[in-house]
């Protein structure tokens, strides 16, 4: 309870050698690591309107709780408040932004699996992975312009609205082992979002854009 500037008191029984065995091992620290880049991200309320600074008012109970339910198997995200940020060809795109008890979740697992897929991905990708951005991508462009005579253009329409989410999942066990992991990702893809004009979208496919897991 320590790192989360908490005390608790607890009875336990003397027969019982593991009083807090959780079916998840998830390290308190590996919490309050994804507390710090999360709060670091600042970004805007989700659907519960509780900003960074109220989140951090209660912030040993708060990171308490959210320890304690996904360690428990039993954390369930909320759902995704919509905003749709204007386009240049006068359309919207929808963002999902998460609670911050939700992106706090999020970035634990991000934690994790980022540093494993990494190797996984073509050197002249730059989309959505750490330590690259767009001027890298321009200078490869560049360079690729000396080495051939020939540009492929291409785009996947509405590619995050319409990703199925049982082939996501397949492709994810692939790569992630443990249980907790998948169990969240599951529920994560499966959160419903709050619309602009109100009510909640149940989702069968797709993620929004917009939340820590979404890369």
């Amino acid at each position: 309870m320590a790192l989360f500037g908490l005390r608790r008191a607890t009875t336990v029984k003397q027969d019982d050698p593991r009083p807090e065995a959780k079916p998840f091992e998830i390290p308190k620290r590996l919490i309050w690591e994804a507390w710090k880049r999360v709060a670091a991200n600042k970004g805007a309320p989700g659907v519960d309107k509780e900003s960074i600074e109220a989140y951090q008012n209660r912030l040993g109970q708060n990171l308490y709780t959210l320890w304690n339910r996904m360690s428990s198997g039993s954390y369930l995200p909320q759902p995704v408040r919509q905003v749709l940020i204007p386009k240049g060809d006068g359309q919207t795109r929808p963002l999902g932004i998460p609670t911050v008890n939700d992106r706090v979740a999020q970035m634990v697992v991000k934690m994790i699996v980022e540093p494993r897929l990494e190797p996984c991905f073509h050197p002249s990708s730059f989309g959505y992975r750490p330590g690259r951005n767009a001027h890298q991508a321009v200078n490869q462009a560049r360079r690729n312009c000396w080495r051939y005579n020939w540009v492929l253009d291409m785009d996947m329409k509405a590619f995050f609205d319409t990703i199925d989410h049982d082939l996501m999942m397949r492709a994810i066990d692939k790569h992630v082992s443990e249980k907790w992991i998948r169990l969240y990702i599951r529920r994560w893809l499966e959160s419903p979002v709050e619309l602009v004009e109100g009510g909640l979208q149940e989702r069968s496919c797709g993620t929004p854009q917009g939340g820590v897991i979404t890369p």
